[in-house]
């Protein structure tokens, strides 16, 4: 199970006396995964530690059943997408990646013919011999992504890949991503966009001072928060019924009527018997629901409820 993992086993990074990561157990599956944290979280520190850019002080990594001293085979497994732009002057996007590729000691034929799949793969032909210098922000995202892809690796890992995209261009990078996963890619991604990462992701890691503090999918991580009450939204004709019947309930913690007389926001400790609740209240008042929906089940307000808001959420 484990060769087909991304697995961090007891792992911690100091920087001397600085902590980057403390105590990691974390085990990573193909699709989309999501590292959500404000600066200082740890999530570039993970993000080295996968690629083998930094060693662990303490613990292993293995990607897919390989560490990075094994480095040949480590470093055809991994792709890496920096969050910055530093790319040599003078160069074309066809000319960045053939070069990557001689790099990597594929032959001459075999670089031109995966240079120019990895092009396609991101729709920049068209933009090819075009100089980087050149590119919009969104076309040099994308030529940073067909970089990583080059060497058809089964990992990727972006960092914050979305970042000072336009909304269309985000749109076509989202869609580069959910492709490579239907490929049944590794994808990692380090993003602040939390609206997006919770639209795009399979399973989200939420850290804090260097620990893991929650993972899995947003509903599950939702789901064992048992400390902190969900809150849900009725939109209905008489929030007041309502209202009166849950507010006597020890699982209900808090009860606001919208301003405009039509809904109510309930936060309570135990969703399972409020449910239940307000099927028998509509039914015994005959009252007429037009929509019920969690109001916090997104990775914001899961993270705003495990982090704080203090750090923000670059």
């Amino acid at each position: 199970m484990s060769a087909q993992q991304i697995i961090f086993d007891g792992v911690s990074k100091f920087y001397g006396e600085v902590l980057g990561v403390n105590r990691i157990s974390l085990s990573i599956g193909p699709g989309i995964t999501s590292l959500v944290g404000p600066n200082g979280s740890g999530k570039t520190t993970l993000m080295n530690l996968m690629t083998g850019l930094l060693w662990p002080t303490k613990g292993t990594v293995r990607v897919l059943g390989v560490e990075a001293s094994q480095a040949e085979e480590f470093y055809r497994l991994v792709g890496y997408c920096s969050q910055f732009d530093a790319f040599p002057k003078g160069l074309s996007g066809y000319d960045l990646i053939h070069s990557m590729l001689g790099v990597h000691g594929y032959s001459a034929a075999d670089a031109e013919e995966l240079t120019w799949k990895a092009i396609d793969r991101v729709n920049m032909r068209d933009a090819a011999k075009r100089r980087v210098a050149g590119y919009s922000k969104g076309m040099r995202q994308r030529i940073k992504l067909a970089l990583a892809i080059c060497h058809q690796p089964r990992v990727l890992v972006l960092d914050e890949p979305l970042n000072g995209l336009d909304p269309m261009a985000r749109a076509e990078v989202i869609a580069l991503f959910e492709q490579f996963a239907a490929d049944s890619f590794y994808i990692i991604i380090s993003s602040h966009i939390l609206h997006e990462v919770d639209m795009i992701s399979d399973k989200v890691v939420i850290l804090s001072n260097g620990y893991v503090v929650a993972e899995g999918d947003i509903q599950g991580v939702r789901s064992e928060m048992e400390d902190h009450p969900m809150q849900i939204f009725i939109r209905c004709d008489q929030p007041s019924v309502i209202a009166s019947r849950v507010f006597q309930q020890d699982h209900v913690v808090e009860v606001k009527i919208h301003q405009d007389g039509q809904g109510l926001l309930v936060s309570t400790r135990n969703a399972d018997q409020f449910y239940l609740l307000l099927n028998r209240i509509v039914l015994e008042n005959q009252l007429s629901v037009e929509a019920i929906a969690p109001a916090d089940e997104n990775v914001h307000s899961v993270y705003q409820y495990l982090i704080g808001s203090n750090g923000g959420t670059t």
